[in-house]
């Protein structure tokens, strides 16, 4: 390893740390994914010859501005996507779309209520996103159940649901996102062989958790529930909530149909849930449109995106993107196949364990970058590695409440402690998560013995 390549490494790792310890520095990880992104190719360019073949001085900046845009098409068709699908989710959710979810949940007992939840949580997640759909449960939760102890309980398996749900839909987590968008996964195989594990990491630690819940839910006057307010009748709300949701769904059909990139689809459908709305809009009446009714317009939800959350995909899959073009994660893959002596399910269980400390964005765009597309075998296109990273990466954040998205945002509106989760919560996901990479791999020694 030379010199620069030693130095571009350490920019990276230290990067790394400081947005794994976002919560001591309270610097956001955005910020400091985009400095590590700068810094790892302006080094990069300090001697770009090591790395690109051929490269001649008279044309060394066309020739690196290609490299640099190349990563970046990439990287933007996952960014593009996932800014459609967080407005077309704010759309829904602004205009009274998920009433009814809360509706359905509705029940006096606890038990019932979990499993609810539950299962609610792990189809919503594969539709939406883990993140999203974290919230959406939460403030739900909130109208259901009064005692503390208890909500903490439906919480910690609305963590784990919403992750388990996320890994077998090719749009329910940003890694699955990633691996679909880069095509190391297809819709139909990661659905066929992912979904009974994903069901199963989330059916044991439901099992285990209903067993400190018992008797009755109390509910006090201030829980009574309220519809949303909206400018929309209840037919227009249900039409704005199948154009979301069923459009999100229509998107894999979509890219099978058209073989166009998902990102296209996903801005089918915001075109057409935007168009859907203004056509609604216009029965508003002025006063209507001058206060409220602006606000959950399109043009308005588009202003409330998280955009901190696009430039720090940005930032750490460019970043990661460097360290692929200098050939960095070529040889990490190559060590740990030998280490491990091609054992591709040690690799991605010890992977998925480590997206419970770090983010998982990462681990999987370094993944991508370490392992080449193979023709037949664990590494071709719904190869095990593939299906069982997007498992892996995806369940495994579930061990620790900062160990993904879905964790963090209920962290913070619950007020969950890290010691009580590490505590409580950790081992049952940890149950669930082994459990199903083993009946991954009953799937697949058994039922699906070659990729689809």
């Amino acid at each position: 390893m030379t010199t620069l390549t030693l130095a571009i490494v350490i920019v990276f790792c230290i990067g790394y740390l400081c947005i794994a310890l976002e919560s001591v520095t309270k610097v956001n990880k955005a910020a400091v994914a985009l400095l590590m992104f700068v810094a790892c190719w302006t080094l990069f360019m300090i001697d770009p010859g090591q790395y690109i073949v051929g490269l001649l001085d008279a044309t060394k900046a066309m020739q690196v501005s290609e490299v640099i845009e190349h990563h970046l098409g990439s990287t933007s068709t996952t960014l593009f996507f996932l800014m459609g699908a967080m407005t077309i989710v704010e759309i829904v959710d602004q205009n009274g779309g998920f009433n009814f979810v809360r509706d359905t949940l509705h029940t006096k007992s606890k038990r019932a209520l979990l499993w609810r939840i539950a299962f609610m949580t792990f189809v919503l997640s594969a539709i939406l996103d883990n993140l999203t759909t974290s919230i959406v449960m939460i403030m739900i939760l909130r109208k259901l159940v009064s005692d503390k102890q208890d909500r903490l309980i439906y919480a910690a398996l609305v963590v784990i649901a919403a992750n388990s749900g996320g890994a077998f839909s090719p749009i329910g987590d940003v890694t699955t996102i990633m691996l679909w968008n880069k095509g190391l996964i297809t819709a139909a195989g990661v659905i066929s062989e992912i979904f009974i594990p994903s069901l199963v990491s989330m059916l044991i630690p439901a099992y285990l958790l209903s067993l400190h819940l018992k008797g009755d839910l109390t509910f006090t006057a201030t829980q009574q529930q309220t519809v949303a307010a909206s400018d929309f009748t209840t037919s227009q709300r249900k039409i704005v909530f199948f154009l979301g949701v069923g459009g999100l769904i229509f998107v894999p059909i979509f890219k099978s149909i058209t073989h166009l990139p998902p990102f296209v689809g996903i801005l089918l459908v915001l075109g057409v849930l935007w168009t859907t709305t203004e056509i609604f809009y216009r029965g508003v009446k002025e006063k209507k449109e001058e206060r409220g009714a602006m606000q959950k317009r399109v043009t308005y939800v588009l202003s409330r995106i998280d955009m901190s959350t696009i430039l720090f995909f940005l930032g750490i899959l460019m970043a990661v993107a460097c360290l692929e073009t200098i050939g960095v994660l070529t040889m990490v893959g190559k060590g740990l196949d030998v280490t491990f002596e091609g054992n591709h399910y040690l690799v991605t269980g010890i992977i998925g364990v480590l997206s419970s400390i770090v983010d998982n964005v990462p681990l999987v765009a370094g993944c991508m970058g370490m392992y080449p597309v193979a023709e037949v075998g664990d590494m071709a296109v719904d190869g095990i590695f593939w299906q069982l990273l997007a498992y892996c990466a995806g369940v495994g954040g579930s061990m620790l409440i900062i160990g993904s998205a879905a964790g963090v945002v209920v962290m913070g509106l619950e007020k969950i402690t890290f010691g009580w989760y590490l505590k409580k919560i950790t081992w049952i996901a940890f149950v669930g998560y082994l459990a199903g990479i083993v009946s991954y791999w009953f799937i697949r020694t058994f039922v699906f013995t070659t990729p689809l």
